[in-house]
């Protein structure tokens, strides 16, 4: 099985505004076997996956095309070559997957958050009531943004994947301040790729993180039943109905350092991270300007 002979047909090039060129070539072959395999024809041809445009240079081929019985006639076959400008030449059209070009997507949403302050003018204050308690099951809609990271693997990280999944960036990281940007999870599965006639088993992976507005660090307000004074803790009372000292049934503001504030003075607000923190550049990258 082989090819006799074959010819190109005049090429098609197309350039839209906006869009990257769009470059065609076509062939018609003549075959010796009706049953001639698709790969020799390509061969023949000698168009390939990756290769140059003969005029355009910068333009890739990306596609390829086997049409058989062309013109009802099952000796002859047509061969369709397509080719454009990649975005990244060096990567985004590498023959090898896990060389080519992370692709990148952001969706920004509102998301329901318990709602522990207000804004005073331009200070933000605690959201408590005038005698200093905090209201309980109020909720606020504030920003996230969920990160998507797609990218090719020869092998799925899974060791890695383990030891940055619930992480947060330790420096700003895509606008986000320190502790505001954590790894949700990172997912693959396996998938084969025929290049230029050969199978390629590579990983398709999925890396997702999700930057929030108030940050991943607990904003806690320091209340309780005790309190620390002169390095003894004890018990937390407030007036009772006679004027006596009762235990207080509800917890009382705190000073941030284990002191009881005075009466009516807001309490502290604790901030505390509770992920572990990672250089995010350093796993992920940044995405291309």
């Amino acid at each position: 099985m082989s090819v006799n002979s074959w010819r190109e047909l005049p090429r098609v090039n197309t350039h839209r505004l906006g869009e990257s060129p769009q470059m065609q070539r076509r062939f018609v072959l003549t075959l010796n076997d009706p049953n001639t395999n698709s790969g020799v024809m390509v061969s023949t041809i000698g168009v390939i996956h990756g290769a140059p445009h003969p005029e355009v240079a910068a333009a890739r081929c990306y596609d390829l095309e086997v049409n058989e019985a062309y013109e009802d006639s099952r000796y002859h076959a047509e061969l369709i070559a397509r080719y454009e400008i990649p975005k990244n030449e060096a990567e985004e059209y590498s023959l090898l997957p896990w060389q080519r070009a992370d692709r990148w997507s952001f969706i920004t949403q509102g998301v329901a958050v318990p709602a522990l302050f207000y804004y005073d003018g331009g200070t933000q204050k605690p959201l408590v009531n005038s005698a200093g308690d905090y209201f309980e099951g109020l909720l606020v809609d504030e920003g996230q943004q969920k990160i998507v990271i797609e990218s090719n693997r020869q092998a799925f990280p899974s060791a890695l994947a383990a030891a940055v999944t619930n992480a947060v960036n330790d420096a700003s990281y895509l606008g986000f301040p320190e502790n505001h940007v954590k790894v949700q999870g990172i997912s693959g599965e396996q998938v084969q790729e025929e290049i230029n006639g050969q199978n390629v088993r590579y990983w398709k992976i999925k890396s997702e993180l999700l930057g929030r507005q108030s940050g991943w660090n607990l904003l806690l307000p320091d209340i309780g039943f005790n309190f620390i004074a002169g390095g003894v803790k004890k018990r937390a009372f407030v007036e009772g109905p006679d004027g006596e000292d009762v235990a207080s049934t509800n917890p009382v503001a705190l000073n941030g350092s284990g002191g009881q504030q005075a009466g009516g003075t807001l309490p502290a607000i604790l901030n505390r991270r509770v992920y572990k923190q990672i250089t995010m550049s350093t796993y992920f990258g940044t995405p291309p300007s």
